[in-house]
């Protein structure tokens, strides 16, 4: 039993509010995840400072303490003013030129060993951290997060350890984050097929796994509706999927809608839960409408 949820802000008046409208959702599925979270956030200004093009955020993380200041120090002595680390959460991000995220993957594999990539996006930063995912949010201000679209999930694991790195949002590639409530029964059998074709994997985790081989269906043409479904035929059991790009907001459920999942749709937000309790404190939503997506069928809303 996890929490899945899923919030893209329409009216650009509560981008404001981002943060503290997860952490209401968050806080309502707080025991249906107690092991760890994980919270991704995308905005189109986060160093809104600096006036330059655009810059690829990389979201550190480990599971072993990390002297984040060091890292940061040692990657600035290593690289000079083309990056720009930052503390996130419980890690760091560091933001790159365009491409320049190879070079510091490699350092970082490299002399860091204990220290992993969890996200890389135009507009994306991604805190993983285990424990109460409340308590998560109270220590790293969450509630004060700008931006346009979140999703996060508070995980109960059931087949995997409990680690930053098997935490959700899995981030395959570039500004796409998938979480999962449920478990997929033939996931060993696609792992296989994914890893002989060249996919590498950062947990033993059942829900990496669809998120990668989603990644792999994008990556060779399909949109987001079809490599949804592709999923939905290749991998088979239970599930709730909330899926997020840079500018997209989905959800499905499987053949027989066994993991829960309500939405609420009003003109400054659209917001995905597993239960209603975690969309009753937000603002507007006796206006909303509220429903439960259909078996099989893929809701998807764009900025």
């Amino acid at each position: 039993m996890c929490g899945v949820i899923g919030l893209l802000i329409r009216d650009r008046a509560l981008e404001p509010q981002l943060g503290s409208m997860l952490v209401t959702m968050i806080e309502a599925l707080d025991e249906r995840g107690p092991d760890s979270s994980g919270i991704a956030v995308y905005a189109d200004h986060w160093s809104g400072d600096i006036p330059d093009a655009p810059r690829v955020k990389v979201s550190l993380g480990s599971d072993e303490p990390v002297d984040w200041g060091r890292l940061a120090a040692s990657l600035e002595n290593r690289f000079g003013e083309t990056i720009r680390p930052h503390p996130f959460g419980a890690g760091l991000v560091v933001e790159v030129p365009p491409g320049g995220e190879h070079g510091l993957n490699a350092v970082i594999a490299e002399g860091w060993s204990n220290v992993r990539v969890l996200a890389t996006g135009l507009n994306l930063r991604v805190l993983k951290d285990t424990g109460r995912p409340s308590e998560t949010c109270a220590r790293f201000g969450v509630a004060g997060w700008e931006g346009y679209l979140g999703v996060a999930h508070t995980r109960m694991a059931t087949e995997s350890a409990v680690t930053v790195l098997h935490s959700h949002p899995f981030v395959p590639t570039k500004d796409l984050c998938v979480v999962h409530n449920g478990s997929f029964s033939n996931y060993a059998t696609v792992r296989r097929f994914l890893m002989a074709a060249g996919v590498q994997f950062d947990s033993d985790n059942d829900s990496e796994v669809a998120a990668r081989y989603l990644a792999r269906r994008l990556q060779q043409g399909d949109d987001l509706e079809e490599a949804i479904r592709w999923v939905m035929k290749e991998m088979d059991g239970f599930f709730t999927l909330v899926i997020s790009t840079a500018n997209e907001l989905s959800v499905v459920r499987d053949a027989f809608a066994c993991k829960p999942a309500v939405v609420a749709e009003t003109d400054g937000y659209i917001a995905v839960a597993s239960e209603y309790r975690a969309l009753a404190e937000l603002p507007g939503i006796a206006a909303a409408t509220v429903f439960e997506p259909r078996p099989e069928e893929v809701y998807t809303w764009s900025r």
